[in-house]
């Protein structure tokens, strides 16, 4: 059986700066993978050429058997692949279920015969009904419905991420690429988050990799495996608890908290 993703030997230079070196890791399918390291380790960087954004330098990305590696971000999510970013981009004027309703392929009135059979037959509208149920059972699953007539002005910081993952549920992925879906939000809420996560995997058997930068914190949250990262390569692989005992993880964290200091200082 192939994994939900596959990156083989992975590398992104900008000019003569190597930020992504000889990345190798697989997310197989129903699991639940974190993937952390220090700031600026490369993380996003690796997010952007899986979902091709960024054009690899070197490297192939496979999503489930299916070679990814040259293709767009809009070809690439035909196979099943969405992602959030580490800043939401929610549509600001609108309220939460109508940010919900826009993600689904083929929407009605997309087509020149789906405008005409609107002006001459107001009552048709296939799949309608469906969209809008699939957007309420998504803010259920994440707990919070009673925000779906809320603008999404109006929302927290981690209100806010809960709906762009809720928005990025709706096109109905296979793999969810979540880039720090947890930054800045408040510890009972980030828990809530990756709860809400987890219970997703085990339900529905959807593949999701996870970016977070707080190693302490993404070990107690219940991922399955851990990918760490640190100055461009994947320093080790392992469960949360293998990850936990490790001295060369222990010591690249420490690394990267000494140097923040000494740039405070």
């Amino acid at each position: 059986m192939n994994p939900a993703l596959r990156v083989k030997g992975l590398r992104k230079m900008f000019g003569g700066l190597v930020a992504v070196d000889d990345v190798s890791f697989d997310v197989q399918e129903g699991e639940f993978v974190g993937l952390i390291g220090p700031n600026g380790c490369g993380k996003s960087t690796t997010f952007n050429c899986i979902s091709g954004l960024l054009e690899k330098t070197a490297g192939t990305v496979e999503v489930f058997g299916k070679d990814v590696t040259d293709m767009r971000p809009d070809q690439i999510q035909k196979f099943g692949l969405t992602r959030t970013f580490q800043h939401t981009r929610l549509w600001r004027e609108m309220t939460v279920i109508e940010n919900d309703l826009v993600p689904p392929r083929n929407q009605f009135g997309k087509s020149f015969l789906d405008r005409m059979r609107a002006l001459l037959l107001p009552w048709w509208n296939p799949n309608e009904e469906e969209r809008l149920e699939r957007a309420y059972s998504t803010l259920d699953q994440l707990e919070v419905p009673h925000m779906a007539h809320n603008l999404t002005s109006e929302l927290s910081g981690g209100q806010s991420k809960l709906v762009d993952i809720g928005r990025s549920m709706m096109g109905v992925p296979k793999l969810l690429l979540l880039d720090e879906p947890v930054a800045g939000v408040a510890g009972p809420l980030a828990m809530k988050i990756f709860n809400n996560l987890r219970k997703m995997v085990d339900e529905t058997g959807i593949s999701v990799l996870i970016i977070e930068h707080n190693m302490d914190f993404i070990l107690r949250q219940g991922v399955d495996r851990i990918v760490v990262m640190n100055e461009g390569e994947v320093l080790m692989q392992g469960t949360p608890d293998q990850v936990k005992g490790n001295r060369a993880v222990i010591e690249a964290y420490l690394g990267a908290a000494g140097e923040e200091r000494e740039e405070e200082e």
